[in-house]
């Protein structure tokens, strides 16, 4: 969507036989990788025999990367899947933003312990005698970290989309298949990009829950870098959790340069604004395919399907929504919309309370109540001290190109480094130390959810169009007037963007936070995500839901009265 070009020296770059040489062989050696590596996840399996433990020899950790950095790619491909349809909907249909936007507000809140213990069964069940059921249990519960700030994120940028685009794309007839890809996609892919790796960072952070998963009283364990960590904490090894701290750090970089940081600077040409940018960022690796024939190749292979898909999608009936829809149909539809929703909900509702009041009693609710009080307390304080600190950080390296160069690459390193790796040897300082987990938890759900902020608000630093930025610079505006009158507003949205996810994120690792082991030591902070993951473990079915209720009882009660009202302020005043 950018009205930026690049210069013709650029375009004109010359093709190299060299570079396609690289490029083949680097996707011929992927290629080879995940075949042999998806091999292992179609073996004989028997729960009931299932071993608890995996082999924790440093040797195997380049394998067991493999075996996580696959899954983690196949989540992100389900998430990016799911954003594109479920954001979509809540943005285009009627009333679906009513029910669906609510909906991702309770999917978020729930922890991913709380998935764990509802669909590992089902799909073990799903493959008899086979670890695929086991692999698409770790999998989904990987989504379930990735899919929402996604979501969130996607469904914003289409809310907020300039209306000349939307004129634009009616009056040209586009469409919905044609207008989702050539107006949709483009004009959300910046804030998507930049949110899918924040999300993938969210993934790593879970990835020892979902590898070494411990529910209803059953351990299960998948080979993989996180389960490693498990294995190395249940051993009290620092060595070989050190040893996989240093894999991942590797895995991490090496994944950044290879994918992140192309995808990265590919995005740069979709920001809306009308002047180009003084420094472009650059990525050796995209620079590599575009001096390749092989990119070029496949866009005259697959270019030509592209009309026809379009007219096998408006066969399908995905032409766009008519401007209006007579009054008496719509009230007609909204009531039956509306009593159809109530009459679940209701349903849905007296159901649960009466296997509450049947087995813990309505006193269990008042409790876990409690608790998450205690654990919102922590979430409060996080994101406080979050926003002072990663607000002005996050501004300095968007609005920055040479310092962005630098520090992007630093920050989603960090950003992607499961922090959760480090409760290890936070846990055995405490021991040895003596301290509380009581607010040393906070520091703990901070390096899991406070890069939500500090991304969304580099990526609206970064968003914010070079003329606007010239003309305070020609206006000389003073620094606290450039803040007030230009900065804050423009990253407004992405910030609220970011501290809604990192709220969310909070109270999802909140069950990794307040309960942390190394070897036959474990402490418990007092908070609700301490009471679902012993619950999880215990395989209480009837706490596990009082949890899972109270924590998005919380969390979406709080998106409503509080976030949402700045999310509608943020698009309504603040949207470039």
């Amino acid at each position: 969507m950018s009205t930026t070009f690049p210069s013709r020296g650029v375009l004109d770059r010359p093709r190299s036989r060299w570079a396609d040489i690289a490029v083949f062989a680097g996707a011929a050696v992927l290629i080879w990788v995940a075949v042999r590596v998806s091999a292992g996840m179609d073996v004989p399996f028997d729960a009931a025999s299932a071993p608890a433990s995996i082999d924790t020899d440093p040797a195997s950790l380049p394998y067991y990367a493999a075996r996580s950095l696959l899954r983690m790619i196949i989540a992100l491909g389900l998430s990016l899947v799911f954003t594109f349809v479920f954001a979509t909907a809540a943005a285009r249909l009627p009333r679906a933003d009513k029910i669906m936007l609510p909906l991702l507000d309770i999917l978020q809140s729930v922890p991913i312990l709380g998935f764990l213990a509802v669909t590992v069964t089902g799909f073990i069940a799903l493959f008899p005698g086979s670890s695929l059921g086991l692999e698409a249990a770790s999998i989904f519960a990987i989504f379930t970290s990735q899919a929402w700030n996604m979501a969130f994120a996607f469904h914003h940028s289409l809310i907020s989309q300039p209306r000349e685009l939307d004129e634009a794309a009616r009056n040209l007839g586009l469409s919905r298949w044609q207008r989702f890809w050539r107006v949709d996609v483009p004009s959300g892919m910046f804030p998507l990009v930049w949110n899918a790796m924040m999300s993938f960072g969210g993934g790593w952070f879970f990835l020892t829950a979902a590898e070494a998963i411990s529910v209803n009283n059953r351990e299960y364990v998948l080979p993989g870098i996180g389960s490693y960590v498990a294995g190395a904490t249940a051993e009290s090894d620092t060595g070989k959790v050190l040893w996989a701290i240093v894999a991942m750090i590797v895995m991490v970089v090496g994944l950044n340069i290879m994918f992140w940081r192309p995808i990265t600077v590919w995005a740069e040409r979709f920001r809306v604004e009308d002047t180009e940018a003084a420094h472009a960022p650059r990525s050796l690796v995209r620079d590599l395919l575009r001096r390749s024939h092989i990119p070029a190749l496949l866009g005259r292979a697959f270019g030509p399907l592209v009309y026809p898909l379009d007219r096998v999608m408006r066969v399908f009936g995905l032409a766009e929504h008519r401007l209006c829809v007579p009054a008496k149909r719509r009230r007609a539809n909204d009531i039956a919309f509306t009593t159809v929703v109530s009459v679940a909900l209701g349903i849905g509702s007296l159901l649960m309370l009466r296997y509450i009041r049947d087995t813990v009693g309505f006193g269990e609710l008042a409790h876990a109540a409690q608790l998450g009080a205690i654990t919102l307390l922590r979430v409060i304080v996080l994101l406080i001290v979050a926003t002072a600190v990663w607000v002005p950080i996050g501004v300095w390296i968007g609005l920055h190109p040479k310092v962005s160069r630098i520090a992007q690459p630093i920050v989603q390193v960090l950003a992607s480094f499961p922090a959760n790796f480090l409760f290890p040897l936070v846990t055995a300082v405490l021991v040895a130390t003596g301290a509380s987990l009581q607010w040393a938890g906070i520091v703990l759900m901070a390096l899991g959810a406070q890069w939500y902020i500090l991304f969304n608000v580099i990526a609206g630093a970064a968003a914010v169009p070079n003329d606007l930025r010239e003309a305070a610079a020609d206006l000389r505006l003073p620094r606290r007037l450039w803040w007030r009158r230009l900065i804050l507003p423009a990253i407004f949205p992405s910030y609220v963007t970011g501290a809604i996810t990192a709220a969310g994120g909070a109270w999802n690792a909140s069950i990794v936070a307040e309960i942390v082991e190394f070897g036959p030591t474990t402490l418990v902070a007092t908070g609700l995500g301490a009471y679902i993951a012993e619950a999880t473990t215990a395989g209480d079915a009837p706490r596990i839901l009082v949890g899972v209720l109270v924590m998005s009882a919380y969390v979406v009660g709080i998106n409503r009265i509080f976030w949402r009202r700045l999310y509608a302020l943020a698009q309504r005043r603040y949207s470039l």
